[in-house]
C-alpha cells in the first residue's frame, strides 16, 4: 500500500479523500480479481500533464494473468486510450474488443460522491471453449455485481476500512444470498465449512440466517446470527458451536441502487482456534510452574532467615543472609515471568528492585544505587544468571567498598541489537592490592555465572578517582 500511497500522492489529482477511497478499494480488490477471474489495473488522472498513470494492480489466484509484466506506474498521453478515457470522462462502463487470442478488456469508473476519480481496468484470458460451471458462473455473477457497484460509488463499502483486510479469499469459501436471505449459491468448500457445524442436507434453497442460528450454542448465541448474515451493512465475525469455527464476511449487494443479496466467505478456522487454546493453556501453564517456583523459592528464603536468627556466630549468619539474597534474586525472575505472557521479562525492572536491596545491607550508611541506560527484554535463560551476578556485585560493592562511610554504586546497561555491556561501578574504597576474585565467594559464583551461564567476558578495573568498576559483556 505504501506505493499505491506515494504515487497517488506525488502524481495524481486525487484530494486526501479520493485517496483514502481508493485505498479502501486496493485493500478489497484481491476479492473482484479472483471472483473475476482477471487482472486489475487502476488508472488515475495524472497532475501535472493530460495524460493517465498506472498506480496499483493485482492478479487473480483463481486463473492465469492476463498481464505478464508490472505496469504500474506507466503513463498514457491523452489520445493513446481512448477507451480508457471514455469511461473517465462518462462515468460509463467501456467493453474493448475480445482480441484474436480471446482475451477480454473492460474499464470500469471508480465514483465517489457523484465524480469519476479513476478507472479499474479489468483484463481477461481466454477462457476457453469449455462452458461455464456453476461455480465459475456464480464467481462471474458476483463480480459483475462488484464492479457495477465501484461504478455507482456503493463499493468499497467506507473509506474507513482497514488496509489490513480480513483473510478470507473466495476460494476458502462462498455462499450468494438472495435479498430475502435464502441461498442462491453454496461452493463446496462452503458447504464443506457448514456440515463441519452440523448441518445436514443442502444450503441451497434454505434461508441461511435460520439454518445457521439453529447450530448454534453458547458459544455464538443465535441473538447474534442475525446482525452477522442479515442487513443492510457488510460485517465480519466468528460462527462458534462445540463442533467447529468459522470465520465470516458478509459484503451487501445492490442492482441500480437496489438490495440484491450478499455475498458471504467463509473459512473453517476450527483448527487455528484449537491451537490457540493449546497455547493459551501451555502458557498458562508455564505461568503457573513459575508462579509455585517463585512460591517455593521464597520458603526457602524465609527458612535461611529463620535459621540465620538463630545462629550464634556472625559469620554464619552473615552467610545464611548472604544465601537468603541469592534465592530471593532467582525469586524474583520467576514471579517476573510468573505474570508475562512470554519467555521474555523486562530487565529493567528486575535491575531496580535488585537496587533497592542496598538498603537492606547499607544499615545507618547513606549509599546511593542508581541505573543508567536499558537492558530491554531478556529470556529467563539470561535473566536468572544475570539476576545472580547482579545480586553478587551490588552487595559486595555495598558491603566492601565504603567502609563506614556512604557513597554511591551505577548501574550502567548498554544495549545494541542483542549486545550487551553491564558496568557495575562504586566511588568507594577500590580492591585491596593483592586481591584475586577467587578469595571472595561472592565473586568466584559472578565468575563462574558469567563464563559458564551467559558465556560472556567479565573484567574488574580499578578506577583512578577510587573505586571499582566490573565490566560484564554477553550476548542477549
Amino acid at each position: 500500500m505504501g506505493q499505491l500511497e506515494d504515487m497517488t500522492r506525488s502524481r495524481s489529482t486525487a484530494s486526501t479523500e479520493d485517496a483514502q477511497w481508493l485505498y479502501a478499494l486496493v485493500a478489497d480488490w484481491q476479492l473482484i480479481a479472483d471472483l473475476a477471474f482477471s487482472d486489475l489495473v487502476l488508472w488515475v488522472p495524472e497532475a501535472e500533464e493530460p495524460a493517465v498513470c498506472a498506480v496499483a494492480q493485482v492478479r487473480p489466484t483463481t486463473g492465469p494473468t492476463a498481464l505478464l509484466e508490472d505496469v504500474v506506474g506507466l503513463s498514457l498521453p491523452a489520445g493513446s486510450a481512448p477507451l480508457l478515457e471514455r469511461a473517465l470522462t462518462h462515468g460509463v462502463t467501456v467493453d474493448g474488443e475480445v482480441d484474436a487470442a480471446g482475451r477480454s478488456t473492460q474499464f470500469v469508473p471508480v465514483r465517489r460522491d457523484r465524480r469519476i476519480i479513476a478507472v479499474v481496468e479489468r483484463r481477461r484470458e481466454a477462457p476457453g471453449l469449455r462452458s461455464a460451471g456453476a461455480l465459475e458462473s456464480a464467481y462471474l455473477d458476483v463480480a459483475g455485481d462488484l464492479l457495477e457497484m465501484i461504478r455507482s460509488g456503493e463499493f468499497p463499502e467506507s473509506a474507513d476500512r482497514s488496509t489490513v483486510v480480513d483473510l478470507l479469499r473466495v476460494g476458502d469459501g462462498f455462499v450468494r444470498t438472495e435479498p430475502d436471505g435464502v441461498v442462491r449459491f453454496a461452493s463446496p468448500n462452503a458447504l464443506s465449512a457448514y456440515r463441519r457445524l452440523g448441518l445436514v442436507g443442502d444450503l441451497i434453497g434454505t434461508r441461511l440466517v435460520d439454518v445457521t442460528a439453529g447450530l448454534m450454542d453458547r458459544r455464538t448465541p443465535r441473538h447474534a446470527v442475525p446482525g452477522l448474515l442479515v442487513g443492510l451493512e457488510g460485517g465480519s465475525g466468528e460462527l462458534e458451536n462445540a463442533a467447529a469455527s468459522l470465520r465470516v464476511r458478509r459484503i451487501p449487494l445492490t442492482s441500480s441502487g437496489r438490495p440484491a443479496g450478499a455475498l458471504i466467505l467463509l473459512r473453517d478456522v476450527t483448527e487455528l482456534r484449537l491451537r490457540e487454546r493449546e497455547l493459551m493453556t501451555k502458557d498458562a501453564t508455564i505461568r503457573e510452574i513459575h508462579h509455585r517456583v517463585k512460591n517455593n523459592l521464597q520458603t526457602v528464603a524465609a527458612l535461611l532467615r529463620l535459621q540465620a536468627r538463630r545462629m550464634s556466630t556472625d559469620e554464619a549468619r552473615h552467610a545464611l543472609q548472604e544465601a537468603e539474597r541469592r534465592v530471593g534474586s532467582i525469586a524474583l525472575v520467576h514471579e517476573t515471568l510468573s505474570q508475562s505472557f512470554g519467555d521474555d521479562v523486562d530487565f529493567d525492572d528486575i535491575a531496580d528492585r535488585l537496587l533497592r536491596t542496598v538498603l537492606d545491607v547499607a544499615g545507618e550508611r547513606s549509599i546511593v544505587a542508581t541505573r543508567i541506560g536499558s537492558f530491554g527484554q531478556l529470556s529467563g535463560e539470561i535473566a536468572t544468571p544475570l539476576s545472580m551476578v547482579l545480586t553478587e556485585l551490588i552487595q559486595n560493592a555495598a558491603e566492601h567498598a565504603f567502609g563506614d562511610g556512604g557513597g554511591q554504586i551505577t548501574v550502567a546497561a548498554n544495549r545494541i541489537r542483542d549486545r550487551i555491556r553491564l558496568r557495575v561501578s562504586d566511588d568507594g574504597v577500590g580492591m585491596p592490592e593483592g586481591f584475586r576474585t577467587g578469595d571472595s565467594l561472592g565473586l568466584s559464583i559472578v565468575t563462574a555465572l558469567v563464563q559458564t551461564e551467559l558465556d560472556g567476558t567479565l573484567t574488574f578495573e580499578r578506577r583512578p578517582s577510587g573505586g571499582t568498576t566490573v565490566s560484564i559483556t554477553l550476548d542477549a
